[in-house]
């Protein structure tokens, strides 16, 4: 007799495959766990039930001499640089990938006092081809702690966005810095001073090959309403009647693009130019005659919203180191159970024809 032996390294279709799957499934309904064990354990786990089949057994012991080398690492996977075909959703060019909050301590020049170490908030983000599945987030790190020893400037941080540009191969690309910088204020009659702190963001952008260099600065004020005032006024001199006009906490955020052709925007030259703008700035120290100061700066200085924006404005278009620039205003009111709001822009780099819906809220100051 003749015993034909099967071709085991043939390469089934599906319809085989199956065709096996369903009688090894048949044969498993009366076999062992050894015998499933037996046949390849790896097999077991095609089984239904095999969730009662002993698994393969690994170390729970954390392998401190482990040690890489460059073999190793070339194995390790990287999904985010593979093919075109991992994409999941829309190939389409994505604007901006990145990350965001990344802290460590970095040195700025300042105008009166030297270099400052302060805790520095970092956003790095660079543009993603169509065709490219990821990037490596950490890349951003090491170009950004490379430079990091730096005294920081813009030329620094253009040399970080020069490194993560190269390193992802990207066109367009931002980083943002966000700190609170300490200048001392003296108090108005006192004699006191104490250190205000300003939220400011400095920002480099690349798009299309053209870069420009950005400040951001939150100035916190007190804005009294002019109505109100006039309205207490009222009360008192008709009726003798004691009124207070309402004021509250206020908000500006000045974002400006900076020329450094025409000379340097220090920290201290943007906050005091809001400062001109707008004198009512909250205060650090307070004995009461700095509190009596106050009440009679603001009944000076009674402001809208709108007035603020145009009195910022006005600042802003009086400085020749500054080119475009955006004003946005929340008057966080006391009388209202909403806020009173404004934007003011000038040039193309902040206009826009949607708001974030999120915007006004970050704008609250809490201290």
């Amino acid at each position: 007799m003749n015993i034909h032996t099967p071709v085991l390294d043939a390469t089934p279709d599906r319809e085989e495959a199956e065709t096996a799957l369903a009688i090894l499934r048949n044969w498993a309904k009366g076999a062992t766990t050894t015998e499933i064990l037996e046949l390849d354990p790896s097999v077991a786990r095609l089984i239904p039930g095999s969730d009662t089949v002993a698994y393969p057994a690994f170390s729970r012991d954390y392998p401190e001499d482990f040690a890489t080398d460059d073999g190793y690492k070339s194995t390790l996977p990287d999904l985010q640089n593979g093919p075109s075909s991992l994409i999941r959703g829309a190939k389409q060019q994505i604007q901006h990938v990145g990350i965001s909050n990344f802290r460590l301590p970095i040195r700025f020049h300042t105008r009166d006092n030297g270099d400052l170490t302060l805790e520095t908030s970092v956003t790095g983000s660079v543009s993603l081809e169509a065709d490219k599945k990821g990037i490596n987030m950490s890349r951003i790190m090491r170009s950004f702690y490379k430079h990091a020893e730096e005294t920081f400037s813009f030329e620094v941080i253009e040399g970080a966005l020069d490194d993560y540009i190269t390193d992802l191969e990207s066109f367009d690309a931002r980083i943002q810095m966000r700190f609170s910088f300490p200048m001392k204020v003296d108090s108005l009659r006192s004699g006191l001073s104490g250190y205000q702190y300003y939220d400011i963001a400095l920002e480099l952008v690349e798009q299309g090959g053209v870069r420009k260099k950005i400040m951001h600065l939150d100035y916190v004020y007190s804005s009294t309403c002019p109505c109100s005032l006039e309205l207490s006024e009222h009360a008192r001199a008709t009726r003798g009647q004691l009124a207070t006009p309402h004021s509250q906490r206020s908000v500006a955020r000045v974002s400006v693009e900076i020329d450094e052709n025409a000379g340097c925007l220090w920290f201290e030259d943007l906050i005091e130019a809001c400062r001109r703008a707008v004198p009512t700035e909250t205060q650090v120290m307070v004995k009461r005659e700095d509190e009596q100061a106050f009440a009679e700066l603001n009944a000076a200085n009674p402001i809208f919203v709108e007035d603020a924006a145009r009195l910022f404005c006005e600042q802003m278009q009086a400085d020749v180191r500054v080119g475009d620039f955006r004003i946005i205003a929340s008057h966080q009111e006391s009388l209202h159970s909403h806020d009173a709001v404004s934007i003011l822009v000038e040039g193309d780099t902040f206009a826009a024809e949607s708001l974030d819906p999120k915007l006004f809220n970050t704008l609250f100051h809490v201290g």
